[in-house]
């Protein structure tokens, strides 16, 4: 028997669909060099989404969102303590889909301390 991860159903579906896409957008092959420079610039730890949140650094690389007037911050906020763990487990996923080669010119970024 294999372990299989459970799953555990989203409540706000559409909160946290618009909060994926940014993420999605953020770490796409186009603008995750963007999205690098602006964690590095302002010292921020990669894997501690809510500190990327509270600096709005979504913000600064995702147009989309931008435009919308929405903040990813009160996006994640919205959601409840459920979602938000699945959210965080979502950016942490994402984060590992970034090219080798970014990763290795952000190292710093990446390294676990």
């Amino acid at each position: 028997m294999s372990f299989e991860q459970a799953t555990i159903k989203i409540e706000k579906e559409g909160t946290f669909a618009e909060l994926r896409a940014s993420i999605e957008r953020a770490l796409a092959a186009d603008r995750a060099e963007k999205f690098l420079k602006r964690l590095e610039s302002r010292g921020l730890r990669i894997r501690d989404l809510e500190s990327v949140l509270q600096k709005q650094v979504l913000e600064s690389v995702d147009l989309e969102l931008k435009k919308s007037g929405k903040v990813a911050k009160a996006l994640y906020q919205e959601l409840p303590v459920s979602d938000q763990a699945q959210m965080r487990e979502f950016y942490l996923s994402k984060l590992e889909t970034v090219e080798i080669a970014l990763r290795h010119k952000f190292k710093k970024l990446f390294q676990y301390y």
